[in-house]
């Protein structure tokens, strides 16, 4: 893994997949229970959007995050963490008016009652990106642009931000959009679910939970989700235990990893035209999708956090490759059993022969897989035939 300081040798070059969004310093507790009884807590760093540029970074991708920090010890950490993974983080701007964000989080998986999450992100640096401070060269010159729902709940701005990058263009980069739906975020707002819905209907790869889309938008089972939304070229449903359900239909890919790079300008990256959007979504709806589901692994879980960023990471990287759709939801759900299988929300993902290895497995053999902790580190993961404890897959 690169040592601190490796982001900034990517700055001068075109980047794979560029993320934008708000990155916090967390606090990892102790030992588990509620937040009034951990005495104390470790530091670490979360946040989706750097979450997925890190592991993209880890996977040998030219990731780059851009976001907003303040001028402070806690963002001069998450600056100096980020780029040790190897992501470019020349665009990241320091606000000396407003702090750096940060949580505190119980050990529980998030699904249960007993989870605690405390935000303390109220006017943070990063509420405050908008089009005003957030240059569009510095995130539409790469392949993907990936953006989550959790932006557009921090401030009407950063709203007017993802609005603004969503927007049909020429060279437009290939948008990437993991809902993310944190009804925390969205409270004395009624308006986050059609947001969201909108802001997912113009992006042309999603990643939406089940479980999220039946609590935002009141929709059951993977059909219904893509009903509702029909313009993504790839719309991937997680369905939990059920494994991951893709749609696929007609539009962009991002450029071929053999394609030339140095052709991305400030105005953007080679991509669908924004000015044939309509008439592309118009045929995509013409052309019946092709539906690809692909199961869960079987995980020994240590901690069920991170998982939906450490999938997308492992489906963008399979997409930069040009691979199929079932490889590139089987390196998903690879990368998101690495993080499973650690305390926190990063890890070093397997190594790509590795993970090769395990994506190239007939149906059979995927479903005796069993990882635990360790299992990235193993020349060849194990496998077995024992009764499996949990299967999980990420939200």
């Amino acid at each position: 893994m690169p040592g601190p300081g490796a982001g900034a040798a990517h700055a001068v070059t075109a980047s794979d997949v560029v993320c934008l969004g708000e990155s916090m310093v967390t606090f990892l507790p102790s030992q588990p229970g509620r937040l009034a009884d951990v005495p104390s807590f470790g530091r670490a760093i979360g946040g989706a959007e750097s979450n997925v540029a890190c592991a993209l970074a880890a996977a040998g991708h030219r990731a780059k995050w851009v976001g907003r920090v303040g001028a402070d010890g806690f963002g001069d950490h998450l600056v100096e963490a980020i780029s040790a993974y190897g992501v470019d983080t020349s665009a990241v701007r320091r606000d000396p008016a407003r702090p750096t964000g940060i949580y505190f989080r119980t050990a529980a998986d998030r699904a249960t009652d007993t989870h605690e999450v405390a935000y303390y992100r109220a006017g943070s640096a990063a509420s405050a990106m908008s089009p005003a401070n957030v240059p569009a060269g510095d995130v539409l010159r790469g392949r993907i642009l990936h953006l989550s729902g959790i932006t557009a709940a921090l401030s009407e701005d950063c709203l007017s931000l993802l609005h603004f990058l969503t927007e049909p263009r020429p060279g437009r980069p290939l948008i990437s959009f993991d809902v993310n739906y944190r009804p925390g975020l969205w409270r004395g707002s009624e308006a986050g679910p059609q947001v969201l819905l909108d802001l997912a209907r113009r992006a042309d790869l999603v990643f939406v939970g089940e479980d999220e889309a039946q609590e935002a938008w009141g929709l059951c089972g993977a059909d219904a989700i893509r009903a509702a939304l029909p313009e993504p070229s790839l719309l991937v449903v997680k369905r939990g235990s059920d494994g991951a359900t893709v749609f696929s239909g007609a539009g962009p890919e991002p450029r071929s990893a053999t394609a030339g790079r140095a052709e991305a300008t400030g105005s953007g990256a080679p991509g669908r035209e924004g000015a044939g959007r309509g008439q592309a979504q118009d045929a995509a709806a013409a052309t019946p999708d092709t539906v690809t589901t692909v199961p869960a692994l079987h995980v020994d879980v240590v901690a069920a956090v991170g998982a939906g960023d450490a999938f997308a990471a492992g489906f963008l990287s399979a997409t930069l490759r040009d691979l199929p759709v079932r490889e590139r939801t089987r390196h998903g759900h690879l990368m998101a059993a690495a993080v499973l299988t650690v305390p926190g929300d990063l890890t070093a993902p397997p190594s790509r022969a590795h993970a090769d290895r395990l994506v190239a497995l007939d149906d059979d053999a995927w479903g005796r897989l069993r990882l635990g902790p360790g299992w990235t580190a193993a020349g060849q993961a194990p496998v077995t035939r024992t009764p499996v404890t949990q299967e999980v897959q990420p939200t």
